[in-house]
């Protein structure tokens, strides 16, 4: 039952655990609220005995006294453990489920996240799961606990007396049958409005992300326009949502009141027939009061339950992503990455490398070049283990780096890619990253090299200034040099390195070279570069065009040739000495 209950609401093992006691805890909770009924109806046949006979209808108040202050003590210690079982083990599985997904993210191949929103997956991180922790501390449980506790009541009011019985708890299967019955109905709205809201936060995110394009462009009431109509399509949505489960549960719990209807009729019916009780009659009356009360409170929590399902889903959709998996052990006899034959897709039909079969020596600069959109990028993220190719194998010192789990892979790799990614934190943690054991003069040595001293000094702390969200306060440039101090900084024995200087003036281009040439000294180095002057100085260049290797040499050789890299070499030859209209005039 537990690996069951697992699968339905993505739950850990003790959190399914925890889910079941909450139920159970909840049915305690809802049976000790009888106890009052029980006492109730006590103290009303002892005042109508003893009217009836002519005594003293104060006899055993303090009897009745000491009893209820007792019970009020049961129902106290009830709620407590509930409580606990509700929210408290309910928050721990939350942040477990937080963790774990973290966990399962940090193991997927990034294929997974170039096919998924980024900001799609925040929200499943955020607001997903914010939403489940609300539903199994406020919803699920009770739903079930409920449950649970109408069928005990209803099996003990059947058994007293089936007429009454059934009197009272009829309008309860039509009930639940109204709200089941409308759930396809609650479940197309509910995703249609979920829909919505994820495309109008995603509209929202982008306005902050390109606001300057847009500015630039005067784009902004067209793109304004727009995203007023996608939250006027959230609002409309919300709406239409609210409306029809609305609609369904507020039918519901009116139809259930007319149990009590029916209870009186009946009661009173029999009681005229001399069939009943009037003891008896009070018991059903005050039953039927609060019986509806809490599944009135669960017609409610339903919808919530339907809701959290498409959640649910979402969070088992990652769950059941496959990982990158592999050996935590990775001792290659050297660091000569090999291609052997390797075929990549992003997406199945959708070539992107074909045969590429290559030799990055240790010891030696290996460029790659070629138009873009040929493969260059890919080829070096597949050697990082990025992603896995679909047909052949890539290794390192002999080891196939599918069979090596990806972190332990990384750890021989030092990557400087052309989209840099920094940290809302100080620019001394921003380089740190390349070694988290680094020393404050070894993270300012490895700084120093890639010439982030000329603009630090200008910030107002320093290396402990503050440089935003992905070092929003900083340039291309400055950006790049902090990225490179990474590299320096971790010292690793592959180097990859995606124009890794393309942001840079021609002075600091120099410096930084200079500072890398002393890096990648005994390193397996593998470079992608337009500029032909940083690809002069590699040992061999491959040449991938449309997915394939075109051709292979050192830069000398290939010269020699009339293939692809003398034409890409005669192309910025030509460009260089390009010039504005007019400019000969001057």
């Amino acid at each position: 039952m537990i690996a069951k209950i697992q699968k339905a609401y993505a739950l850990t093992t003790q959190g399914a655990k925890d889910l079941v006691k909450a139920t159970l805890w909840t049915v305690a909770a809802n049976l000790s609220l009888m106890i009052p009924v029980g006492l109730l109806v006590m103290a009303l046949g002892n005042i109508i005995s003893a009217l009836m006979t002519g005594g003293d209808p104060a006899q055993g108040v303090w009897g009745l006294t000491a009893l209820s202050a007792l019970l009020v003590a049961v129902i106290y210690i009830v709620h407590w453990f509930q409580y606990k079982a509700l929210y408290i083990a309910t928050y721990q599985e939350s942040a477990n489920r937080r963790i774990r997904l973290g966990e399962k993210l940090r193991e997927l191949p990034l294929s997974f996240f170039g096919n998924r929103d980024l900001s799609d997956l925040t929200a499943t991180m955020m607001a997903d799961c914010s939403a489940l922790e609300q539903a199994f501390s406020h919803y699920v449980p009770q739903l079930w606990g409920t449950v649970i506790f109408t069928v005990l009541i209803a099996i003990g009011l059947l058994a007293m007396d089936w007429r009454m019985g059934l009197a009272v708890l009829w309008v309860v299967p039509v009930a639940f049958a109204l709200v089941l019955g409308s759930r396809f109905l609650q479940d197309r709205f509910s995703t249609r409005n979920f829909l919505a809201k994820r495309r109008a936060t995603d509209g929202l995110q982008e306005l902050l992300e390109t606001v300057k394009d847009i500015k630039a462009c005067n784009q902004k009431e067209r793109y304004l326009q727009g995203l007023e109509e996608k939250l006027d399509q959230a609002e409309r949505a919300t709406i239409r949502s609210e409306l029809v489960t609305g609609s369904f549960i507020t039918s519901a719990q009116a139809f259930l009141k007319l149990g009590l209807a029916t209870t009186v009729l009946v009661g009173v019916s029999l009681l005229i027939e001399g069939s009943l009780d009037l003891t008896v009659f009070l018991i059903y009356l005050i039953a039927a009061s609060r019986l509806y009360d809490p599944i009135s409170l669960i017609f409610m929590n339903m919808a919530a339950v339907f809701s959290s399902q498409i959640r649910i889903q979402r969070m088992r959709e990652i769950e059941e992503q496959a990982v990158q998996t592999g050996t935590r052990e990775c001792k290659p006899r050297n660091y000569d990455i090999v291609f052997e034959h390797v075929k990549f897709a992003y997406h199945e039909d959708e070539g992107v490398l074909e045969d590429v079969s290559f030799t990055a020596r240790q010891g030696e600069v290996t460029a790659l070049v070629g138009p873009s959109g040929g493969g260059k990028s890919t080829t070096a993220k597949l050697a990082a283990r990025f992603w896995d190719v679909n047909e052949g194998r890539i290794t390192l010192g002999g080891i196939d780096i599918s069979r090596v789990e990806p972190e332990t892979l990384l750890q021989s790799f030092a990557i400087v890619f052309q989209d840099v990614v920094l940290f809302r934190d100080t620019i001394m943690e921003n380089i740190r990253l390349g070694r988290r054991d680094a020393t404050d003069e070894e993270v300012l040595a490895a700084a120093h090299a890639a010439q982030c001293d000329s603009f630090v000094q200008k910030l107002p702390e320093g290396y402990d200034t503050l440089i935003g969200e992905n070092g929003a306060t900083l340039s291309g440039g400055e950006r790049q040099r902090i990225s490179i101090a990474r590299a320096l900084l971790k010292d690793a024995p592959v180097i990859l390195l995606d124009e890794a200087t393309a942001s840079l003036d021609v002075e600091n281009e120099t410096a930084v070279q200079a500072a890398l040439s002393g890096l990648i000294r005994d390193k397996t180095v593998l470079i992608i570069a337009h500029r032909m002057r940083t690809v002069m100085g590699a040992d061999k260049v491959v040449v991938i065009s449309g997915g394939k290797v075109a051709e292979i040499g050192s830069p000398s050789r290939l010269l020699e040739r009339d293939g692809p890299f003398k034409h890409m070499v005669a192309l910025q030859t030509e460009s260089q000495s390009w010039s504005l209209p007019g400019d000969e005039k001057c």
